[in-house]
């Protein structure tokens, strides 16, 4: 599966192709779509440009690319501490939730990982389960009760030295050993991003691709949206 990761927490200043209203979020997901992407990832963002966990900002951006996207295409969104810090305040808003999205990562290393975890699966949320390298994340995941409920792994791979990041993510997906009853996605991100997804594809683990995790195509150059994005990574994945 390779998933489109369309924003993430950057801003208008770091990519001037950044899709941060809900129908630029629905434009990019759809060419995205038909560039190859086959699951969806945003983040909801509020008038400001800000990550939202708010129920308006989340409906209608969710709302939106259902709507410009196939209907077996599953579309997610964040959970991230930066959106909202208090893990008790974050359950809050999303048991608020008027409009569902079929998934929704929660990084493991953040204060409060099983309550957020715990809202999203009372409402039937999926939950993607972001496993950072270098955090305590793996220990406290394969702990976790809620670990066999998760709808797959993020195995999400920090360090953006193109020379290293492979060896990162083996140390990464060392650490999560073998005996995981869900499927891995793994991928990584700015100068480790085009490496970590060949070695994922290698592998054969999920992965994605997208303006949250990189600005450029293999080659360096700036890509012009996410389809750029997921249409390079599906030459890559083909040849």
């Amino acid at each position: 599966m390779l998933q489109v990761c369309l924003n993430g927490a950057r801003n208008r200043g770091e990519c001037s192709s950044l899709p941060v209203t809900p129908e630029e979020l629905a434009a990019q997901a759809e060419r995205a779509v038909a560039a190859g992407a086959e699951d969806v990832h945003l983040h909801p963002k509020d008038a400001d440009g800000r990550d939202s966990l708010e129920p308006g900002v989340v409906g209608e951006a969710v709302i939106a690319v259902r709507a410009a996207v196939p209907k077996h295409v599953q579309v997610g969104v964040t959970t991230g501490a930066w959106a909202v810090s208090d893990p008790l305040r974050r359950a809050d808003l999303i048991r608020d939730w008027v409009v569902l999205p079929d998934h929704a990562s929660v990084n493991w290393h953040e204060r409060g990982a099983e309550a957020v975890a715990g809202a999203l699966l009372s409402l039937g949320i999926g939950i993607e389960a972001g496993i950072y390298s270098g955090t305590d994340a793996p220990r406290k995941f394969l702990a976790s009760p809620l670990s066999s409920r998760v709808l797959r792994v993020l195995a999400e791979v920090t360090d953006t030295d193109p020379r290293t990041a492979v060896a990162t993510a083996a140390a990464l997906l060392k650490e999560l050993g073998e005996g995981l009853a869900v499927p891995v996605l793994l991928h990584g991100e700015e100068g480790g991003a085009w490496p970590v997804l060949q070695a994922a594809a290698r592998l054969g683990l999920e992965d994605r691709v997208g303006l949250e995790d990189v600005l450029v195509l293999p080659d360096g150059s700036p890509a012009a949206d996410n389809a750029a994005l997921i249409h390079s990574a599906r030459r890559l994945l083909d040849s």
